[in-house]
């Protein structure tokens, strides 16, 4: 069963602030907050990765590359 707890709203200006209580605290510095029905969910945005740490995590390739055949272009007129 998921934890529960009783939390107290809060106004900060013009937005309804409620204090997230340290083991509901959510990694990073944004979440994403939407409906569903009568509930109102916040979840992390997951970490995106750079192409070089996507590229690091990339297994070797085994099989060898084949040759591919490169003609010239042919000439054009413009």
């Amino acid at each position: 069963m998921t934890a529960r707890r009783h939390v107290k709203l809060f106004r900060k200006g013009r937005n309804q602030t409620a204090r997230i209580p340290r083991e509901f605290e959510l990694p990073g510095e944004e979440v994403v907050m939407h409906r569903e029905g009568g509930r109102l969910v916040i979840e992390a945005i997951p970490a995106t990765r750079t192409l070089s740490e996507v590229v690091a995590g990339l297994e070797p390739i085994s099989e060898p590359i084949p040759e591919v055949a490169d003609p010239s272009p042919e000439p054009f007129d413009l």
